[in-house]
């Protein structure tokens, strides 16, 4: 009997080491799971994208890793930030390839992660958990930065010393000044996205842990009251220091709109629908802009606003359906209202510095509509032309198959995801030996010879999303090239509830 059992223990061990081995020889995306419950066949592997998109939020940790953390090349930095005045800003991300913390775009990663997870978390499935610690490693940032009355730590970090450096955020060795806004250096827009942040993030945690989501509701309405009560641009107060890196050129109108528009979902307090009524014109709302990332809300905030005329019925928010739907009217191609450029290979392209934000921002926006407007039995009207909601995720879709690898140069812009994806992304972190193959520190200037070279990273920054390719679809995957081979937390935020969505549709969660 017992060498039966051990014959079978045996035949089982080969039988999943041969698994393991065919799983990793061939990539996931290949071998879909669930293939046989798949109502419609799907060019990607959606669910492996999505899980791959909320790991990278990992790789862009600050401070003290926890005990699960995964991206296991990277490890504590930043342990003293905050020290210079005497706070603890220990802890956030940071943005992008470098190791500067900046406030404003985190903020607003923390919002459209929030935002992805109010929208499709109910999809994510064995993800969800992962989305809330990434939303949670935000939030209990931003509530540090938060702590003292009208007063915003906005920034860990001197980006122009920091940007002289190529070195991993374990060594970092250059200044880490902390700047803030008071009510003597305003910063309306910078506090208004926290706020914004702050509120939804209360909407994700408001089942799982209601006495979190308590506390960032109610910080979240004193961080909006500052906001608004001491108006003014930080890009004025702190020119020196946030430009040219995240200069708001937009104005802090756009988030105020915004944040208030977050408080109103999150409190249902009607003090804030009175605030978007009165302020609204004045606030920019039926602006005629079409971009919506990390400096401009304007388009957000209309299609949010939309949702709680089209779902809750709010009547005084009537006129947000026509502006939200002027948005979608210029972004359909086809239409008689279409502004929208698409490269030759049928991306969306906006600007040549981080495009890929723009697409995955606009994705989340059309599927997030679409979703509205399925419950509301309604349609958008575009000169004559009537656009259904499924059109609406007909184009989101295409623009997340053109990112995953549907493209001329057969290439997924996301790290890690398909047989081919950049491989020089503009990343310290990546691009460096990390401290188990090389513990000895790594001074401030010697890492721009790696950063020059053409060597391929050496750690998988594993679902990071570059910038992406140009307005020719042309990508030549150079890491000094930072407008198209750089990551950024915000273009991976609005990806994450975008992924959700088509992966449960294609039946692959």
């Amino acid at each position: 009997m017992a060498s039966s059992v051990s014959t079978s223990s045996l035949f089982l061990l080969f039988f999943f080491a041969t698994s393991l081995l065919l799983s990793n020889a061939f990539p996931a995306q290949h071998y879909p799971l669930h293939h046989h419950r798949r109502p419609r066949s799907a060019a990607h592997n959606y669910r492996d994208a999505l899980t791959k998109s909320i790991l990278f939020f990992e790789g862009q940790r600050s401070g003290k890793l926890p005990p699960n953390q995964r991206v296991t090349w990277r490890r504590d930095s930043g342990l003293s930030d905050g020290s210079a005045m005497h706070v603890d800003l220990v802890g956030g991300y940071y943005d992008a390839g470098d190791n500067v913390k900046f406030g404003f775009p985190m903020a607003f990663t923390t919002t459209m992660l929030s935002w992805s997870v109010i929208e499709f978390g109910g999809l994510m499935k064995g993800e969800l958990q992962n989305a809330r610690e990434a939303i949670r490693w935000g939030t209990d940032y931003l509530l540090k930065a938060t702590a003292k009355p009208d007063t915003i730590y906005v920034q860990v970090g001197d980006a122009k010393k920091d940007h002289a450096c190529w070195e991993r955020p374990e060594d970092m060795d250059t200044p880490r000044n902390v700047l803030k806004i008071d009510r003597n250096t305003p910063g309306s827009e910078v506090a208004a996205e926290t706020a914004a942040a702050l509120a939804a993030a209360s909407l994700v945690f408001r089942r799982t842990d209601p006495t979190y989501a308590k506390l960032l509701v109610r910080r979240a309405i004193r961080v909006f009251e500052f906001a608004d009560k001491y108006r003014g641009d930080y890009s004025n107060g702190l020119r020196s220091s946030v430009c040219p890196f995240y200069c708001s050129y937009s104005g802090y109108q756009d988030e105020l709109l915004w944040g208030a528009a977050w408080l109103q979902k999150a409190t249902r307090n009607p003090m804030y629908l009175q605030y978007i009524q009165v302020n609204g014109q004045e606030l920019g709302a039926d602006e005629t802009d079409n971009t919506f990332g990390w400096d401009n809300k304007h388009v957000g905030a209309r299609i949010l606003l939309s949702k709680a005329f089209l779902i809750q019925k709010l009547q005084s928010l009537r006129d947000y359906k026509g502006h939200a739907d002027n948005y979608i009217c210029s972004l359909v191609p086809g239409t008689p209202l279409s502004q929208a450029q698409y490269t030759p290979g049928g991306l969306l392209f906006k600007m040549s510095d981080s495009n890929m934000q723009y697409v995955t921002s606009t994705s989340f926006l059309l599927l997030a509509y679409a979703k509205y407007l399925t419950s509301s039995h309604q349609v958008v009207n575009c000169g004559g032309v009537v656009v259904t909601a499924s059109r609406l995720r007909s184009v989101a879709k295409k623009q997340v198959d053109y990112l995953l690898g549907d493209n001329p140069l057969r290439m997924s812009y996301m790290v890690g995801y398909g047989p081919r994806y950049p491989q020089r992304i503009h990343h310290r972190g990546s691009s460096l030996p990390c401290i188990a193959a090389h513990p000895a520190k790594i001074q401030c200037s010697s890492g721009f010879s790696i950063m020059n070279s053409q060597s391929p990273n050496p750690n998988i920054l594993v679902g990071a999303v570059v910038g992406g390719p140009d307005q020719h679809d042309h990508f030549p995957d150079r890491r000094s090239d930072y407008e198209q081979s750089e990551p950024a937390t915000y273009i991976n935020a609005p990806l994450v509830g975008s992924l959700a969505y088509l992966a449960h549709s294609f039946g692959q969660l």
